[in-house]
């Protein structure tokens, strides 16, 4: 078993740029092969012979909910694998043991009010979110199956979040990556050869799903872990759960207000632009998972590190830490930017044959993400604030993004342009560059009096 010295020795003391490669390679991998897992049925249920570009639309339809049963599994894991950290920096095992125990059952009670709401309300709350009558029924055979593996999702995404954070890189890697060959094996099985079609996609997804959590709670209760899951601390401490969720609420906001984006792209591009406007959405929502999950597996691993010596009062480490993720971060959404401005057919042609909706795409594609090269500095600059166990800042710019932002632009700017359909796609880099600009003035100023009160403490 490894034990606390040895924790701080490899995340006080090793060079803050070699272990952030050793921490955030595996992460971005398992990030690459969760975006596999999460778009591969939508590839496979796009190439459906006949009714391929209604279903894949209708499963397109999902993607508000699904996102937020990920955005209630973000609320509790995303501040509470930090706040484990901070507590394993502060050499406090017991209090990071109990915050592991305490998230695990809150995640298990959410989740099971989650499934019975999908179960009850599915076909309302789709409609809701912009399915038609040509896609709801693809959209209801998808979400009715979906909807019992939610524990599976919750559990599988939440307490993945401690492994990383104690710098199990690898096996949080794995984790995602048994998941996903587990997915991409049995997508075409089910979808093509059991004839079940957007039913067997989402039972693949579920299986897939039950497979990783059965991995990740068996490691926790292993003797390779840090912070075990014990019997004893499964139980709901408010004192160490209240921070968790309030440092957790900003990537609650981010994931769950993309579904209530979704509905407001949806509903304006159902008007301005039909089906088709919908259904190339569907494949923008996919391309940015893409560019935003490597990048989340960036920010990942350098959460420990930044966490950890945060708890340590090592100004210096959490300096550090911070550029170095944000030079990374920033080659990657330049690098990315520029292949999607070049090439926008080759990913769109992912997810479609479809020449009429890959041409509608592939135009909207370069709109939709033109501002997509200077975000590696919105993630950078989010994460930090997450790290160092700066909520109300985290939050702050969570909200203005996309409540302040984002929506109002999706329903002025067709008022403005005259091309209305490909005005609601502007609205995405108009709001990413007013967004950036706002976090870096606020980092620049949180960040040093952060850094300013651990020296001299």
């Amino acid at each position: 078993m490894i034990n606390m010295n040895q924790d701080k020795t490899f995340l006080g003391t090793e060079p803050v740029g070699k272990l952030l490669l050793k921490l955030s390679v595996p992460t971005v991998i398992a990030q690459l092969v969760n975006m596999l897992y999460n778009i591969v049925d939508r590839i496979y249920i796009g190439h459906m012979p006949g009714d391929g570009s209604l279903a894949l639309t209708g499963v397109g339809v999902c993607l508000p909910i699904i996102m937020i049963v990920s955005a209630f599994a973000a609320l509790i894991s995303t501040g509470g694998a930090p706040r484990a950290s901070i507590f394993m920096g502060k050499n406090d095992h017991e209090s990071a043991e109990k915050t592991l125990g305490s998230c695990f059952t809150l995640q298990i009670l959410v989740s099971l009010v989650l499934t019975a709401v999908l179960l009850i309300w599915n076909r309302p709350l789709l409609l809701a979110f912009g399915a038609s009558e040509n896609t709801i029924d693809y959209a209801v055979s998808y979400m009715n199956i979906y909807a019992i593996g939610t524990i599976f999702v919750q559990l599988t995404l939440g307490m993945n979040a401690f492994i990383t954070a104690q710098g199990f890189a690898k096996t949080g890697m794995l984790t995602v990556l048994i998941g996903a060959v587990c997915n991409i094996v049995l997508d075409p099985i089910l979808i093509f050869g059991l004839n079940m079609g957007v039913r067997g996609a989402a039972l693949a997804t579920v299986i897939s799903q039950g497979v990783s959590c059965v991995w990740v709670v068996s490691f926790l209760m292993g003797k390779k872990t840090s912070l075990r899951l014990k019997a004893q601390n499964m139980r709901i401490d408010m004192k160490l759960l209240a921070p968790c969720i309030a440092l957790g609420l900003s990537a609650f906001i981010m994931q769950s207000t993309e579904s209530i984006i979704s509905v407001c792209f949806n509903s304006s591009l159902l008007k301005y632009g039909g089906d088709i406007a919908v259904g190339a959405m569907t494949i923008l929502t996919s391309v940015m998972q893409f560019a935003m999950l490597p990048l989340q597996g960036l920010a990942q691993g350098a959460q420990p590190i930044s966490s950890y010596n945060f708890g340590a009062r090592n100004a210096a480490r959490v300096r550090q830490t911070f550029f170095a993720l944000l030079k990374a971060s920033l080659t990657y959404s330049v690098i990315l930017w520029g292949g999607i401005m070049l090439f926008p057919k080759a990913f769109a042609g992912i997810f479609t044959p479809d020449a009429e909706l890959l041409a509608f795409t592939a135009k909207a594609l370069r709109i939709y993400c033109g501002a997509l090269f200077i975000f590696g500095i919105q993630i950078a600059c989010q994460m930090t604030f997450v790290s160092i166990g700066n909520a109300p800042c985290s939050i702050i710019v969570a909200i203005l993004r996309k409540f302040v932002l984002l929506i109002p632009l999706i329903f002025i700017l067709p008022h403005i342009l005259p091309d209305r359909t490909m005005a609601v796609y502007t609205a995405e880099p108009v709001a990413d560059t007013l967004a950036v600009i706002f976090t870096m003035v606020m980092f620049g100023t949180q960040f040093r009096k952060a850094l300013k009160k651990l020296e001299e403490a």
